[in-house]
Formats: C-alpha cells, sequence, structure tokens
C-alpha cells in the first residue's frame, strides 16, 4: 500500500497528486479557516495546524515562498518533480523569465511524432502526464525549481533571464540561482543550454552558453531566413530546433512555421478604423516587455503599462523607452511608481489608472502609422482576474470603441 504524503496547499499540483492517491489525503492550505472534507474524502486544514511530528513526508504547491511556515516546518519536503522522480521518463526542463511557455510549446509540437507531451508550470501536472509517453517537455518556474533537490532534467534549456518575482525570491542573486538549480544534479554529457553571463555553479553536465541568435545558428547549423518569426520568438523557435538537432539531428522548419502561438502573447488585430492593437497581455515581467517595444520600435508606440510587478526594478525598460517614439499610459497598482519613472526619464506619459481608461485615450490619438501595445511588465491580479481575463477586456474595450 502505497503511503500518502501530506500536500502543502489545496491548488493543481497538489490535488492531481490526491486523485492519483484515490484520494483520502491531507492537506494544509492558508485559505481553510476550518477543517472539512471535500468530494472525495481529502481532508483540507488550517495551515496553521499543520504538525510536522504526524508527517513522513510532504509535498509542496510550487508557490509556497522559502519563508512560508510551513515550508520552514517541514522535515522531509519535496517538491512535485522530486516527488516524480523515479517516474519520470526523457525530460527536458525549459524555464527562463520570457517565453518558456511559447518554448515549452514549441518542442512539443516538434517532437509530437516522437511522443512528447508537455507539462509542468505550462498547465498539466505531472500526475496528469502518461509515464508510457517517451519524452516530458516540462516548463519549469523558479518557484519549482527552488524546491526541487533530488530530480534532474535529461535536457536543461533556460531562456535569458531579468529579475522577476523578487518578492518571492528576495534578490536578484537568489532567483538566478534557483534558475541554474538543475545543474547541480545533472550528470556527466547531459546537456544545459544557457545564456552567457550568468555565475554557473559547478556541474558535470555538459554546459553551451549563448548571447545571440547568430550564435545559435553557428553553433547548432540553423538557419534562420527559414524560419517565419522576428525578436524573441525567433530566438524561441531558434532554440527549439537547437534540442531537435541534438536529439535527434532533425531540423523542420516548415512544421514550426505551422506552429500557432497563444492568445494574449503579441496578439494583433485592428479596429474599425484600420488601426493595429496589440495584445501582450501575457507580458507580466520586465524582458517580455522589453522584447515587445523592441519589435515594434519603427513604429510610434502607445503603451499600456502597469499593475503588479511583484517588486522589479523597471529601471532597464525606461531606460529602452527613452531611444524609442512611445507615449506611455500607467494603469494599475504601480501606477504612481511608473508615473515617477516616467517623469525621471523624460518618458511622454498619460496617467489613466485603469484600462478603459488608457484605451479611450489611446482611441483619440491612434493613427495607421502607429501602433497600440498592452504589454503591462506586470501580473494582472491587482485589477483582473488573470493576464487573461486582462487581454480579454482589452480588446472588448477596443471592438467598442
Amino acid at each position: 500500500m502505497q503511503i500518502k504524503p501530506t500536500l502543502f496547499g489545496y491548488g493543481l499540483t497538489t490535488k492531481a497528486i490526491a486523485k492519483k492517491l484515490g484520494g483520502g489525503c491531507t492537506f494544509f492550505d492558508d485559505k481553510c479557516t476550518e477543517a472539512y472534507t471535500d468530494e472525495v474524502n481529502n481532508i483540507i486544514r488550517p495551515s496553521s495546524e499543520f504538525n510536522p511530528k504526524e508527517s513522513h513526508l510532504e509535498v509542496t504547491t510550487p508557490s509556497l515562498p522559502p519563508q512560508h511556515p510551513l515550508i520552514k516546518k517541514a522535515n522531509n519536503l519535496l517538491s512535485e518533480y522530486d516527488y516524480f522522480a523515479q517516474k519520470m521518463p526523457f525530460t527536458i526542463w525549459i524555464s527562463g523569465t520570457n517565453g518558456k511557455t511559447t518554448t515549452t510549446q514549441m518542442l512539443t509540437y516538434l517532437l509530437e511524432k516522437r511522443g512528447a507531451v508537455s507539462g509542468g508550470n505550462i498547465g498539466t501536472p505531472l500526475d496528469d502526464l502518461n509515464e508510457d509517453n517517451p519524452i516530458w517537455v516540462l516548463e519549469s518556474s523558479s518557484f519549482t525549481l527552488h524546491h526541487t533537490h533530488i530530480a534532474s532534467p535529461d535536457i536543461y534549456l533556460l531562456l535569458p533571464i531579468t529579475p522577476d518575482h523578487l518578492d518571492w525570491h528576495g534578490t536578484p542573486e537568489a532567483y538566478e540561482a534557483d534558475k541554474l538549480r538543475p545543474l547541480l544534479t545533472m550528470k556527466e554529457g547531459e546537456l544545459a543550454l544557457v545564456p552567457k553571463g550568468l555565475t554557473l555553479p559547478k556541474t558535470n553536465a555538459y554546459v553551451v552558453e549563448y548571447d545571440s541568435d547568430a550564435f545559435l545558428c553557428n553553433y547548432f547549423d540553423l538557419d534562420a531566413l527559414r524560419l517565419n518569426y522576428k525578436g524573441a520568438f525567433l530566438q524561441d523557435a531558434l532554440l527549439s530546433l537547437a534540442i531537435t538537432k541534438v536529439l535527434f539531428d532533425e531540423t523542420d522548419y516548415d512544421l514550426l512555421n505551422t506552429f500557432k502561438r497563444d492568445a494574449h502573447r503579441q496578439e494583433e488585430f485592428y479596429d474599425t478604423q484600420g488601426r493595429l492593437w496589440v495584445n501582450d497581455s501575457k507580458a507580466t515581467n520586465l524582458d517580455a516587455t522589453i522584447q515587445a517595444v523592441k519589435g515594434y520600435a519603427d513604429k510610434h508606440i502607445h503603451l499600456i503599462l502597469g499593475g503588479d510587478d511583484k517588486g522589479v526594478d523597471l529601471t532597464p525598460l525606461f531606460k529602452k523607452m527613452q531611444g524609442l517614439n512611445l507615449t506611455l499610459y500607467t494603469i494599475g497598482a504601480n501606477n504612481d511608481k511608473l508615473i515617477k519613472l516616467s517623469e525621471a526619464f523624460h518618458i511622454d506619459v498619460t496617467e489613466s489608472h485603469t484600462l478603459k481608461n488608457a484605451v479611450d485615450a489611446i482611441g483619440k490619438r491612434l493613427t495607421v502609422q502607429s501602433i497600440a501595445l498592452l504589454s503591462p511588465a506586470a501580473a494582472s491580479f491587482d485589477q483582473f482576474k488573470s493576464y487573461k481575463h486582462r487581454g480579454e477586456i482589452f480588446m472588448d474595450l477596443v471592438k467598442n470603441l
């Protein structure tokens, strides 16, 4: 009989584990104020009731930070990845500040014919993946990586990183260290493809450090001109092809060119006057927005920015905006911070507070030669249910102008 772990957080990851175990598990959750039993006989208890002496093994939802009382009390803590370490087939872990979802989807799309499936932070818990599939492509968040000490990838692909989730990690150095944590457990000959310039830990992995699209093309013998992508999406595509080249000596440009990106990621659409609007609501961090404004730098940009920036220093973005033909519209919880930065960097700014106000203001100024871009560089939960909700509201507001 399999011994059931104590589960921290009543969320997607831990619920999937309990479901596979047939229910009857014990959860500890911050939102719970009084113990109750769910429909499959799981017991959900307040976090304050956890007693480490009564638990032999704990598995945490990734989002609990290092200083959370449950994490600090646990004596036998595993991440979801650690819990499944012995069951994983060949795994490719993909992480980074921006683009990891798209790259995970691209690589899975290329490897689907070889039985690959994707999971992890992309939305599918590991317990919902089929162990018979020969390749798992796992989008791996810095939260998951922080809690992981046993499991290890066969290939690790790290996209460029900029400081993010500092309210969780504490410092940029800690964030970087967690992104590089998989290198600590990788074995000799296993490939780690990482951005150049990071402070690498001692590792047995074969590490390739890249710094440009040109480097990737030269090192892996790829042809960027055969891809219908630009900017950050081009690098995502090249990194995906680099992995298929390493694994199977295969570069299927034609197949990758048929890949369809998710909604809310630089999603272009036109209003009734033929003016271009871009829904990049998925740009929830600094680097995503920097990549977006770089991609449209040939036009006058009406940029909607703001939300919960998670304590990140936005100075690099404002330095990038200084050299562009750009008007800024501020919304969300960090509105005052954005106004001060705009003044410091002499950025033309309209204080909007809400998405509706920003869209209305842009609607009066936008021309067919310019572009309206929602790329907030911030999480959405201060004013919306999710980045998807924010993107949907944005598109509805434009349609109703």
